[in-house]
């Protein structure tokens, strides 16, 4: 089953990610506010498949997922 609501989604990926690897996400923003050693990367999907399109290159890259939440609506 798909829905079509755009959710707001924020990914915390360890390390610091270098302009090349966050090409591969050009659907989400860096945030100003990460952590040291990590990357936080936000942005609204249009869909579970988009949010899951981002898991997949996540892991495609080799890269490390600490974290992942849901954010509130902006709109609100």
């Amino acid at each position: 089953m798909s829905w079509s609501l755009s959710i707001r989604y924020q990914f915390v990926i360890d390390g610091e990610l270098s302009e090349r690897a966050l090409a591969a996400f050009p659907e989400l923003s860096r945030s100003d506010h990460s952590s040291a050693g990590t990357t936080t990367l936000f942005g609204t999907l249009s869909d579970t498949t988009a949010m899951r399109g981002v898991l997949a290159r996540i892991d495609s890259l080799g890269l490390t997922l600490l974290g992942m939440a849901q954010l509130p609506d902006s709109a609100g």
